[in-house]
């Protein structure tokens, strides 16, 4: 119970003031010139404001409150390893059954894992979460169990109670980390990207460390690397789209874990400029709409000759003389072939221009890694056509020497509706397809590859294989331009010559056979893309090292899904059969993996500063703790010795009821007002008497 004053005014409060100033004066003048009664006149005139100011004395009913401590648990991925989640949880049981022994204590349970966006450990900001509905004079004071590192903590105590911090592990832990201090996010193909990266040890034996690199999971070089010291490592780059590069420190004897051993590191290959070769034959509508769309990229640099004398032809002329410039060939097809990321030939007939070596080189090209598409014209399979050259080695298609030249209308294969070059192509999802018709095709037999696209008969339009290393088109038709020109509606030939080129040249997200991932949403997306009808599942390496197999659904054809929720932090490895995948989760080197040998170091200034103390509590190789004594004590500037550790009694309560009594109203308040008053008549009366008397 508690007491205390309030006041209710019955005049306005500078009315008051002014009474005061006036009583005041009155007072003083009375005092200085010494006449009687003037320190009565002096407290009625006191006792007469106070009355007016309302006075009346409040009674407060308060109820105790009971002291509040929070117990914060460590639950990030680095308390995983050897006993410290066991130890945080046999701390937690012994400090509960610790704090209830106190008495009127409260234990607020508050748990923190790792930071959604990868930032690490953020013991703080679960701590301010979990304690705002709570008011501060409550808080009696904060445990903090955990292996110490922590990635959010503040200059300076956010609150008055003191904090102590109990460390898991022990303190002869040994851990070796490998940093990437620097990693381009972006490089051009075919040239170097260089990496810098350092070794890092706690309790290690500073000699030099095997460094192994793979790129897309393949190994690429190894190197030394002396602890404490940056070391940069050069790494080409082999395709466009992501390339996934992880280096792997080897191992240290009896260390924590090897997960922050190994960096990745994902970078987006793309092209300087795309060099391509159009070679024309005789002058056709076709050769335009593929000039025409190569030329439109401003990131192509298109070389284009077209030969202007048909092959029926036969004159004396001879062929130096024929061309407006003279035809490179020597330069083209020997010396800087392999400078071009696609070569295309266009109705083109062997006329004797290209002697049989170039036309091996063009062979020799595609198999180590080259691009080649033909488009066929009517010659195609006669003697003079590109078939019976060495190019027929590339050629997916064997022409049967019959032309269909009636109208036909294109449209999608079996195969063709799952290949994503050709799946989902506008118009194609109508039977038959929205597309307008062609007059001409080559009959062929396909040899290898993917006929994706069908003509007359059923027969094989476009057909896609693989040679070698590289990769051919062969479109068994010169009528494509039909579509370009817009005939009757036209078709997509922009997004089919689009796709159709960029497969040639190994964009990633057109492979037909290809296991890939990918994070939306907070969630892992795998996708399976197949010819196949059917996707078996998918076997999933967590970053913990923990394995699973994924089951797939049909999204669309060809293309099958699955999805991991809520995934870890870190690199995740897919395979299905010979294909394969890295996954980067979240920063591709999470902070909370940066660090992860047990320190009392880094909480110790903070929580000194509030009275409180860090120490350990775990033992090597052992789940048991040792909690010091527990005690609680009023205010103090130290709540921690080296046995114990204390919480503040806070004295918190809570108003249950009020009471008020008018101190200057009624008959008391009335009566004390009069007296006052005659009591200074009376005093001044007398002083008068004997003035008079004297006299």
């Amino acid at each position: 119970m508690s007491y205390g004053l309030s006041f209710a005014p019955l005049a306005p409060l500078w009315a008051l003031a002014l009474l005061a100033v006036a009583a005041v004066a009155l007072t003083g003048l009375l005092i200085w010139r010494r006449r009687r009664g003037a320190v009565l006149r002096g407290l009625a005139l006191a006792a007469l404001l106070f009355a007016l100011s309302g006075p009346s004395l409040v009674e407060e009913q308060r109820e105790p409150l009971r002291d509040v401590v929070a117990v914060v648990l460590d639950r990030s991925a680095s308390q995983n390893f050897e006993n410290r989640a066991a130890q945080t949880e046999n701390a937690k049981k012994a400090l509960e059954a610790s704090l209830q022994k106190l008495g009127n204590v409260d234990v607020k349970v508050i748990e923190a894992g790792d930071a959604p966006d990868g930032e690490g450990t953020r013991l703080f900001t679960a701590l301010d979460n979990g304690l705002a509905d709570l008011p501060a004079e409550r808080l009696a004071g904060v445990f903090m169990i955990t292996d110490g590192i922590v990635h959010d903590i503040p200059a300076a105590p956010r609150a008055k109670a003191p904090m102590h911090v109990l460390v898991t592990g022990h303190e002869r832990e040994r851990d070796r980390r490998l940093v990437l201090k620097e990693a381009p996010r972006y490089g051009l193909i075919g040239k170097d990207v260089i990496f810098t990266l350092q070794v890092e040890e706690s309790n290690g034996p500073g000699e030099p460390v095997d460094v192994t690199v793979k790129r897309d999971g393949v190994f690429v070089t190894r190197v030394l690397a002396k602890p404490g010291r940056d070391v940069k490592i050069p790494v080409k780059l082999e395709h466009g789209g992501a390339n996934v590069l992880e280096f792997d420190a080897a191992a240290l004897p009896d260390e924590l874990t090897n997960i922050n051993n190994k960096a990745v590191a994902s970078v987006e290959g793309v092209r300087d400029h795309l060099k391509v070769l159009l070679v024309s034959g005789e002058p056709n509508p076709g050769e335009r709409a593929w000039r025409n769309l190569l030329k439109a990229d401003a990131n192509v640099d298109l070389v284009h000759f077209t030969i202007l004398r048909p092959p029926e032809k036969i004159d004396g002329t001879p062929v130096r003389e024929l061309a407006l410039i003279a035809f490179p060939t020597a330069e083209l097809f020997g010396q800087k072939i392999n400078e071009f990321d696609l070569i295309l030939f266009d109705r083109y007939s062997n006329m004797g221009l290209l002697p049989p070596i170039y036309f091996d080189n063009i062979v020799n090209y595609v198999r180590r890694g080259g691009a080649f598409a033909i488009v066929a014209g009517p010659n195609f399979s006669r003697g003079d056509g590109l078939f019976y050259t060495p190019i027929g080695r590339l050629s997916p298609a064997r022409p049967t020497g019959q032309i269909f030249e009636a109208p036909f209308r294109p449209a999608l294969s079996e195969v063709g509706g799952r290949h994503p070059v050709t799946r989902g192509l506008p118009g194609a999802a109508q039977k038959p397809p929205a597309w307008s018709e062609w007059f001409r095709q080559e009959q062929s037999e396909v040899l290898r590859g993917a006929a994706v696209l069908q003509g007359a008969n059923d027969a094989p339009l476009l057909v896609l294989s693989r040679e070698g290393k590289g990769r051919v088109a062969l479109l068994l038709s010169d009528q494509l331009w039909l579509w370009a020109r817009g005939f009757e509606g036209g078709g997509p030939y922009e997004e089919l010559m689009r796709r159709t080129s960029h497969w040639l040249m190994k964009e990633p997200d057109l492979e037909e056979e290809v296991l890939r991932g990918r994070v939306a949403g907070g969630d892992l997306l795998i996708e399976r893309q197949t010819l196949a009808a059917q996707a078996g599942p998918v076997h999933v390496i967590a970053p913990s090292g923990q394995e699973s197999e994924l089951k797939l659904e049909p999204a669309e054809p060809g293309l099958f899904k699955g999805k991991i929720a809520r995934p870890e932090l870190g690199l995740y490895r897919l395979s299905q059969g010979e294909l394969s995948a890295l996954v980067p989760v979240g920063p591709e080197n999470p902070l909370e993996y940066r660090e992860l040998v047990s320190t009392t170091e880094k909480l110790r200034t903070l929580a000194e500063a509030t009275g409180g103390s860090s120490r350990r509590i775990g033992q090597a190789g052992a789940d048991t703790v040792k909690i010091p004594r527990l005690v609680a004590l009023s205010d103090s500037p130290s709540y921690a010795g080296a046995d114990f550790v204390a919480i503040r009694r806070t004295g918190a309560s809570v108003a249950r009821g009020m009471s008020l009594t008018p101190l200057a109203v009624g008959l008391a308040g009335l009566l004390a007002l009069l007296g006052l008053v005659v009591g200074a008549w009376a005093w001044e009366g007398r002083g008068r008497g004997r003035v008079l008397s004297k006299k």
